[in-house]
C-alpha cells in the first residue's frame, strides 16, 4: 500500500522517494539548515541577529511566531528573576562540587541541571497545573484543603528562606501591566491570588507566593503549557549554574565536598566492631550426617 507524499514549502521535489524518506526522519518545523542558509521558523538568522533579544528568540523557537514587545518583556522578566538562588540550592552546589573534580564546564552544568526535578525545580510546573484547575472552575479553597488533608505543600507558595520572596511583587506588577496593555488575560493572576488568599485563611502569618508561583502565573498568562514552564525554569537557572560552576572552576580548589574539610558527617551506625573469623576449610567440611 503506497502513501501519497505531501509537498512542504522549500522541499526539493527532485529527490527520490528514498531520499525524501531519509530527510523526513528528523523533519522539523523549527529550523532549516542548508549550505549558506539558516532559517529559524522561517526567518533568516542573519536578519534576527541584532534585531531580537534572547527572550524573543526563545519564544520564536517554542511558539513559532515572534512575541509582542509586552510578551517578550514579561517572559524576559521571569527568566531574569529565576537565574540563581545561591550555593545553598542543591543544583548550584552540585555544579560547584562537580567543577572541582576535573570535569569540563559542560559536565558541571549538566550535573547541576540534572538535579532539577519534581522536588527541586518542579514547583512552577505543579503550580501552573493548579492554576489551570482554578481557571477551569475549581475553587482555590478546595485545592488548599486537599493539600492540607494530605499534609502537602501547595507548590508556588511559602519559602524556607524568605519571609516574603522579594521577586514576587515586581513580577506581579509586570503581569498587571501586561494585562492593561492587552498582552495577558489575567485569569492566571486571579487564580494565583485566590490561592494565596485561601492559603492565608485565618492564619496569623500569611503564606505569600514565591518565585515559582509568580513565574507560574507569568508562563500561564503567556500561554505556555505547564511542562514548558518547567523547561523555562531550567533554562533560566542554567545561567546561575554556569556562573557558579565557572567561579568555582577558577578558584583552583580540587575535589571540594559538601562540608568544609575540618568537618565530618555525623554517623549513627553500629559502633566499631570486629569482623568475625572466617570459617576454616575443616569447619566448612563438617556437615551434619
Amino acid at each position: 500500500m503506497s502513501t501519497q507524499h505531501t509537498r512542504r514549502p522549500g522541499e526539493d521535489t527532485t529527490a527520490s522517494p528514498d531520499a525524501r524518506a531519509s530527510s523526513d526522519w528528523w523533519s522539523t518545523a523549527i529550523s532549516r539548515i542548508h549550505p549558506g542558509e539558516i532559517l529559524l521558523r522561517g526567518y533568516p538568522v542573519e536578519e534576527l541577529i541584532g534585531r531580537i533579544g534572547f527572550a524573543e528568540q526563545i519564544w520564536l523557537l517554542l511558539r513559532g511566531e515572534l512575541p509582542t514587545p509586552g510578551q517578550a518583556r514579561l517572559l524576559e522578566a521571569a527568566l531574569v528573576a529565576a537565574v540563581d538562588h545561591g550555593p545553598q540550592a542543591p543544583s548550584i552546589a552540585a555544579a560547584r562540587m562537580a567543577a572541582t573534580c576535573g570535569i569540563g564546564l559542560n559536565s558541571a552544568m549538566a550535573t547541576g541541571a540534572g538535579l532539577l526535578g519534581d522536588t527541586h525545580g518542579g514547583a512552577g510546573q505543579q503550580c501552573m497545573q493548579l492554576l489551570e484547575r482554578i481557571i477551569e472552575g475549581e475553587s482555590a479553597a478546595s485545592i488548599v484543603a486537599e493539600h492540607r488533608a494530605r499534609r502537602a505543600y501547595v507548590p508556588g507558595f511559602g519559602h524556607r528562606f524568605h519571609p516574603r520572596d522579594p521577586r514576587r511583587d515586581p513580577l506581579l506588577a509586570l503581569v498587571r501591566q501586561a494585562i492593561q496593555e492587552g498582552d495577558a488575560q489575567g485569569d492566571a493572576l486571579a487564580a494565583g491570588l485566590a490561592l494565596e488568599e485561601a492559603l492565608a485563611g485565618d492564619r496569623p502569618k500569611p503564606v505569600p507566593m514565591n518565585i515559582d508561583g509568580a513565574t507560574a502565573i507569568i508562563y500561564a498568562e503567556l500561554g505556555f503549557p505547564a511542562e514548558l514552564g518547567r523547561g523555562l525554569f531550567v533554562l533560566s537557572r542554567s545561567v546561575g549554574i554556569l556562573a557558579h560552576a565557572w567561579e568555582e572552576q577558577q578558584s583552583g580548589t580540587r575535589i571540594k565536598g559538601p562540608l568544609p574539610r575540618p568537618l565530618l558527617p555525623g554517623y549513627h551506625g553500629p559502633p566499631p566492631r570486629a569482623v568475625p573469623p572466617r570459617p576454616t576449610r575443616d569447619n566448612r567440611d563438617q556437615r551434619p550426617s
